[in-house]
């Protein structure tokens, strides 16, 4: 696992304007959990250091996230995946990167669909997903309010 965390000082002393982490993402599947814990970690310290507010459920919520996009990477991308967390302002940009190059495929919600429900629910919680094509890979971006869920 690597793990990183950095906080890049905006224009007034002692106020980061962006601060991020992130997490590298291997074939073990123990990576899954690290990426919910790096999660927490990361939200506390912007709420406790920073004292930017991070109401309750978007730790949930943002827990939730996380393990469907590595999940995913895991499952279908061949080779390594990068999750990194950044938050500017009082938004949260949840980004994995991985090595397949083709998109997941969106389908309709299906109550009776038994799995193949991940970006179904990252949609579903996050105000805003994108996904680009990066080769060799793509990168799938998910944003979320951290204030408000």
């Amino acid at each position: 696992m690597d793990q990183s965390s950095e906080d890049t000082v905006g224009k007034q002393v002692g106020v980061p304007s962006s601060m991020k982490a992130s997490l590298s993402v291997d074939v073990d599947g123990s990576h899954i959990a690290q990426a919910r814990r790096l999660a927490v970690s990361f939200l506390s310290t912007v709420r406790d250091a920073h004292s930017i507010p991070v109401a309750d459920s978007t730790v949930e919520i943002v827990q939730l996230i996380v393990s469907e996009l590595v999940t995913n990477a895991r499952k279908y991308a061949p080779g390594p995946a990068l999750l990194q967390l950044q938050v500017t302002g009082s938004t949260l940009r949840i980004e994995l990167w991985d090595s397949n190059p083709l998109p997941p495929a969106v389908k309709a919600p299906d109550p009776r669909r038994i799995g193949q429900h991940g970006l179904e629910i990252v949609t579903a919680l996050a105000q805003d997903v994108t996904i680009e094509a990066i080769p060799p890979g793509k990168r799938i971006t998910a944003t979320v309010m951290l204030a408000t869920a």
